[in-house]
């Protein structure tokens, strides 16, 4: 490692030494970008949620019974083409 490169910290100890501040320091900016997007968010009511959970209860059990009908009759038909 030529000296030049221990001078600029791309190595060794000095490089060690430099890493925790350089990381600490982009934590914190990190985390300020983070507060100020979660302020631009909008952020839905509590009546909007409990709809749109409602929505998705009433279509999973829909969709629950349509399968579940599928697989009845496909069963069964499969059951009589077997037996043939």
């Amino acid at each position: 490692m030529a000296v030049a490169d221990v001078e600029k910290g791309a190595g060794g100890l000095p490089g060690v030494i430099g890493w925790v501040p350089r990381k600490l320091r982009e934590a914190r900016e990190f985390l300020t970008e983070v507060r100020s997007e979660l302020k631009k968010v909008t952020w839905p009511s509590r009546q909007e949620v409990q709809s749109t959970t409602l929505v998705v209860i009433a279509t999973s059990v829909f969709f629950g019974f349509y399968l579940w009908g599928l697989d009845l009759v496909f069963s069964r038909i499969l059951s009589l083409v077997l037996k043939r």
